[in-house]
């Protein structure tokens, strides 16, 4: 159930990361159903964390649009237009939806948490 993967996501970020995460929420459907998980981080910014278990894609999503025209996303979407990424499809939009480069994120759902939120440290240190 996404619900239980974000439960251990949210509990991650708040105990792990409580250096730079403010806040978190499930956004949630019309019906009530868990969509995201929203981690609010300490510049006013926040990364949404999208999974679809019957697809199986998943969404890392770090928006800084109103900071510095930037966005930060791991997912695995099997968009064609990205075929000539080595580790398709999974991809990472560095800076812009344009600029692609491979995924390193792991598989596991905590550890690519864990790892994203070390970029958004190092980010927010810069």
């Amino acid at each position: 159930m996404p619900l239980e993967i974000y439960k251990k996501l949210r509990d991650l970020a708040l105990t792990e990361f409580s250096d730079i995460v403010e806040n978190t929420e499930f956004i949630r459907s019309e019906t009530g159903r868990p969509r995201k998980l929203r981690i609010y981080l300490i510049d006013g910014t926040f990364l949404d964390i999208w999974y679809s278990l019957q697809e199986r894609h998943y969404s890392y999503h770090w928006e800084r649009k109103d900071i510095n025209g930037k966005l930060y996303r791991h997912d695995n979407a099997p968009h064609h237009r990205w075929l000539n990424i080595k580790t398709f499809p999974k991809h990472f939009h560095d800076g812009s939806d344009e600029n692609l480069t491979e995924s390193m994120l792991p598989e596991d759902p905590e550890k690519a948490l864990s790892s994203f939120l070390t970029f958004c440290r190092e980010k927010l240190s810069e």
